[in-house]
């Protein structure tokens, strides 16, 4: 059994898209098809987190949020309570230039003082939501939050032992200008098909 499943995050309203984004097509594969491709191999089982359970896709079953209207956190708390894992990863389905070679380095980087494992965007943002929590110590910080209303996902990797991973360590990978490309809105979208069409052409 794997240390670490996988779980993404396909909860979202879409209302800046307009169309449901875990089911937009690049490169003939749904954003959620080629997630569950990169991390096929660093995590298992895999899941969707959602509230509708319409949702699933590419064979995966669709874990409920348990905490509805609380965004992005309610997913995460939603993941860590459903694992059996010590560890989870978890991705929401707007990231879908992320691949196995991420998921493998980010994995490599767990230690017994981290409670959670998330990159530095190259603009120094925090990305809580492309990162590995440790499940126990994690829902119990998730909770907690939730409890007082506060429901950014940054404030997770803020409260627990979080294992910074800086650009200068995650941008040696192939395509890692591509990883944290959200896809958010119509422009976003036509920016990654550009984007992947420039990839096969090179």
């Amino acid at each position: 059994m794997s240390e670490i499943a996988g779980f993404i995050l396909t909860g979202g309203a879409s209302s800046r898209m307009g169309t449901d984004k875990a089911r937009l097509l690049l490169q003939g594969q749904t954003f959620v098809a080629r997630i569950t491709q990169a991390l096929t191999g660093v995590a298992a089982p895999l899941s969707i987190v959602s509230a509708r359970h319409s949702d699933a896709q590419a064979g995966l079953p669709v874990v409920a949020d348990i905490h509805t209207g609380c965004g992005a956190l309610g997913g995460l708390h939603a993941a860590l309570t459903w694992a059996r894992t010590p560890w989870i990863v978890v991705v929401s389905c707007d990231l879908p230039f992320v691949t196995g070679e991420l998921f493998t380095y980010l994995a490599a980087l767990r230690d017994e003082q981290s409670e959670a494992v998330a990159p530095l965007q190259a603009d120094g943002r925090q990305q809580p939501l492309c990162a590995l929590y440790a499940r126990q110590p994690c829902l119990r910080a998730a909770t907690r939050l939730l409890e007082i209303g506060d429901y950014r996902p940054r404030s997770l990797l803020q409260t627990v032992r979080t294992r910074w991973v800086e650009p200068v360590e995650w941008q040696p990978l192939h395509n890692s200008q591509l990883f944290f490309c959200n896809v958010n809105d119509p422009d976003d979208y036509a920016h990654a098909l550009a984007q992947a069409e420039s990839r096969d052409e090179g």
